[in-house]
């Protein structure tokens, strides 16, 4: 078998016409949040994506060494962009060597991308218990249950670590918020907004973060 045999598609040729109408400085927001805000309700509503508030959080270790996966974005205002995790985990490491982070949000059925550079801060004890209670039973056992990123020996040791959890807090029983999970709230410095247009030529703009507060915007060629 030939290098070529070994891919059944043709990738070099595998591409879509992004759509015509594009994004000008004149269409944004005064804020990327507010912005962001804007997008992201057309995702929601008319997107047609399984998990519009999935997003691709990258960061790295103290070595530079770089990670990525995909969780999904809890609450978002004018503080930043928050998501949850098990601090214990390789990307609550790498944030406690490391704050950098970024985040992609990747709208494909819309042609569109948003990209946050920034700093994660953990949030407040009482804002992540206030989240925690409202997960669904099951996802506040699993908080638990999984010592996130850490070898195992197989699906039985999580399963089993799962049942004896669930038979100390049945349905109903209030499940303690564990001290090792929580929030990162990620607060930008950049917000970059990309609009797929025709003939690769996208449209890129990004705002960045002055020091008084406010933002500029400025365009980046595709």
């Amino acid at each position: 078998m030939t290098d070529r045999d070994a891919v059944p598609f043709d990738l070099a040729s595998m591409r879509k016409q992004y759509r015509a109408e594009g994004l000008s400085e004149t269409d944004l927001a005064a804020s990327p949040v507010e912005q962001f805000a804007r997008w992201f309700a057309q995702a929601a509503t008319e997107g047609g994506m399984f998990e519009p508030n999935a997003m691709v959080v990258s960061t790295a270790d103290a070595e530079g060494r770089p990670s990525s996966r995909t969780v999904l974005l809890k609450h978002f205002d004018e503080q930043g962009f928050v998501f949850y995790t098990n601090y214990g985990s390789r990307k609550g490491r790498d944030l406690a060597e490391n704050p950098h982070v970024s985040l992609l949000f990747p709208w494909h059925p819309m042609a569109r991308q948003v990209i946050v550079s920034g700093v994660a801060r953990r949030t407040a004890r009482d804002e992540t218990a206030a989240y925690f209670r409202t997960r669904p039973h099951g996802s506040r056992l699993g908080a638990w249950a999984s010592a996130q990123s850490a070898v195992i020996a197989g699906r039985a040791e999580l399963d089993a670590a799962y049942a004896e959890l669930a038979a100390r807090y049945p349905e109903g029983e209030q499940v303690p918020v564990p001290p090792h999970w929580g929030g990162f709230r990620v607060v930008p410095h950049a917000v970059e907004f990309w609009q797929g247009r025709e003939n690769r030529l996208h449209d890129r703009l990004r705002y960045v973060a002055r020091p008084d507060g406010s933002w500029r915007v400025e365009r980046l060629s595709p």
